[in-house]
């Protein structure tokens, strides 16, 4: 298909200018210029090289982590016997943040030139680019040849860690933990038996182990660990109550940032860490695991999910939890606590999991709420916004304190707070041994 070129644009415009200068028939001249302008161009598409003998290549980085950086690379290859000048246009998503979708390079005969764009992606989610629209610049850069070439590709934007550096901490005092010295947060040792040892002054007198003490003429006490090979599975709401926005960011993706913090503690102190994605039905379903790839099997199960605009099943995500996972686990749900979802919906569901597990509940609260319900007033719209405001914070308060009477653990936090509030709740559970 032949694309007149800027170049051609000029040619004519000068022409043009030209022969209105000139004290000559104005008619005939433009007759004459524009039929040799129009041979000229003609003559210039035939002997394009046509864009199927140009090879392109698209490097995608495969993986990038949302809002964070990562760079694309063309490759455009020259199989002809002269320079050629190629355009091309990628099919990139708006939300890829593309720093620019388009390049234009001159590739010398038989020959190779890269050129590269930023991406910085504001949506998670499967990108899948499949085309490229490639031009060649004719010999005399006034008309180009085009064509359109199928160029599929894959993009994964996962969620982004940013709970990362404080999961290394908590990681950290898990292991302090397990080697029966004092934590930030409590006395550790556990309750798993791990080996008998000569008595030293640090060490608990309820800790003695008399029989042995006996046999062997010395003190000797038990050192115990924390438990390995307990249950975290996650339970995430995918529902409507979910897509709403806080710090800019919708409640799910606070809500991801625990889970891979709870996956990342918990497997990296020899547990079991699992995911079930629900809404109206069980979107996703990892089963708890310990390996070094479980954090990745949790980010690829969460990645593509978007919040169903509908009311959350709890009844049937427990049931359906309950009937694969029998173990005794900890179930950390994460969701919102909005009074008609857990009136009617989640605290009906509760008792089917309260009689065998332990139940974290995890919600993020929003700042904006609280600073409204702090400010002083100064005209009625802002009244009205504070006693709002305050209104919310009091029922959120009567649900925390209704959820924890049923028996459930309730971490409330702002955000960049919940992840690591939920992390310690468990290195707490995992302290006392209460799985």
């Amino acid at each position: 298909m032949p694309i007149p070129t800027w170049r051609l644009a000029v040619v004519v415009a000068v022409a043009a200018v030209v022969i209105a200068a000139l004290p000559m028939d104005a008619a005939l001249a433009f007759v004459v210029v524009d039929g040799l302008l129009l041979v000229a161009a003609i003559v210039d598409w035939v002997l394009a090289t046509s864009p199927a003998r140009i090879v392109i290549e698209r490097d995608l980085p495969g993986v990038v982590a949302l809002d964070a950086g990562a760079t694309l690379t063309w490759r455009v290859r020259n199989e002809t016997g002269r320079t050629q000048t190629v355009a091309l246009a990628d099919e990139l998503a708006p939300s890829l943040g593309a720093g620019s979708r388009r390049a234009r390079v001159r590739v010398p005969s038989h020959g190779a030139v890269t050129a590269t764009t930023t991406l910085r992606p504001s949506r998670r989610g499967l990108f899948q680019p499949a085309e490229v629209v490639v031009r060649v610049d004719g010999p005399l850069g006034l008309v180009a040849r085009q064509r359109r070439r199928q160029l599929p590709g894959e993009l994964r934007v996962y969620p982004p860690f940013r709970s990362k550096k404080e999961a290394e901490l908590r990681i950290d005092r898990g292991r302090i933990l397990e080697i029966g010295l004092r934590s930030a947060q409590g006395r550790g040792g556990g309750t798993e038996f791990e080996q008998l040892r000569e008595y030293s002054p640090d060490d608990e007198f309820r800790r003695m182990d008399w029989a042995a003490t006996a046999r062997s003429g010395k003190a000797i006490v038990r050192t115990y660990r924390a438990e390995r090979n307990q249950t975290v599975l996650a339970l995430l709401d995918n529902g409507r109550i979910m897509a709403g926005r806080v710090g800019g960011v919708p409640r799910v993706e606070h809500a991801m940032d625990a889970v891979m913090m709870l996956t990342a503690v918990a497997t990296r102190l020899g547990d079991l860490a699992g995911l079930v994605a629900f809404d109206r039905r069980i979107r996703a379903i990892v089963p708890p695991g310990h390996g070094g790839g479980q954090l990745g099997l949790v980010t690829e199960a969460m990645y593509r999910l978007e919040p169903e605009l509908a009311e959350s099943d709890y009844r049937g995500a427990f049931t359906q939890t309950l009937a694969r996972f029998r173990k005794r686990s900890l179930l950390v749900v994460l969701t919102e606590l909005a009074p008609e979802a857990v009136n009617e919906t989640l605290i009906p569901a509760l008792p089917l999991v309260l009689r065998h597990h332990l139940v974290l509940v995890g919600a993020v609260t929003d700042p904006a709420v609280v600073r409204w319900a702090r400010d002083t007033p100064t005209e009625a719209g802002t009244s009205y916004r504070k006693a709002a405001a305050i209104a919310s914070l009091e029922e959120r308060h009567r649900l925390v304190t209704r959820l924890r009477g049923l028996g459930a653990t309730v971490v409330d936090a702002p955000p960049g707070a919940l992840a690591p509030r939920l992390a310690d709740a468990y290195l707490r559970v995992k302290a006392t041994g209460r799985l």
